[in-house]
């Protein structure tokens, strides 16, 4: 499960932020100032930090400066003040995106996709993704199973890779849909989605009726691995 820091004094705005990232499968940990926060990131281990800038005992560019001398995690400021000089400022200090207010919910969920698609493909030292007897080659977009290849369409291929990436996190159909959309040229839609998933199972699954590597979580979505 992605674990997120949010730091934000406005407690509605706050309180809808965290909602919504709830809602998408993050484990979220909600700071209304930088004392609250700072207290977080010594005691906590976070996989991206979405910080307000004007905070009501500080500013989101010292907790920036903290939470780097801890780890390189991805950083997203958000801003009230649009000028170049505060956007500069964001990211020559580390961070990486910014959004201003005010502005969707789920534009800020879209930026926070994007960040940690970028971030885990950076960090990613090789070039091979292990699911359980699954071995996806992405350096040559090629598949194994127990060490013998598979042949998946386009399609597949690209859902297992979105849902690998992922593993151990629920991803929501909706999520899934927007990652593999037009992967093969086509429109996909929720059917499509269902009829890929069924197929992809009958091609990696030991039991495609009782499946071991992509679970279905009743209700929210699908997820792979443990």
């Amino acid at each position: 499960m992605i674990h997120i820091l949010l730091v934000e004094d406005d407690k509605t705005i706050a309180l809808g932020i965290d909602y919504a990232l709830k809602q998408e499968g993050y484990h979220t940990i909600v700071c209304y100032s930088a004392k609250e926060a700072e207290k977080s990131i010594k005691n906590n281990i976070f996989d991206l930090a979405v910080l307000d800038v004007a905070l009501p005992d500080g500013d989101g560019y010292e907790l920036c400066r903290r939470i780097r001398e801890k780890s390189d995690i991805p950083v997203i400021f958000v801003t009230a003040m649009d000028e170049e000089v505060n956007v500069v400022m964001g990211l020559d200090m580390g961070a990486d995106d910014y959004i201003t207010k005010p502005f969707r919910v789920r534009e800020l969920l879209s930026r926070i996709r994007s960040v940690l698609r970028r971030y885990h493909k950076s960090s990613d030292s090789g070039s091979e993704i292990l699911l359980k007897d699954i071995r996806i080659n992405t350096a040559e977009a090629r598949v194994y199973k127990k060490g013998e290849p598979l042949i998946l369409t386009s399609m597949e291929y690209k859902l297992l890779l979105t849902l690998a990436a992922a593993q151990g996190r629920v991803l929501t159909r909706n999520q899934i849909l927007e990652e593999i959309w037009d992967a093969a040229g086509e429109f996909v839609n929720d059917n499509t989605l269902t009829v890929c998933i069924k197929r992809l199972r009958e091609k990696i699954e030991d039991n495609p009726q009782n499946p071991q590597v992509i679970h279905t979580v009743r209700g929210l979505g699908y997820r792979a691995g443990d």
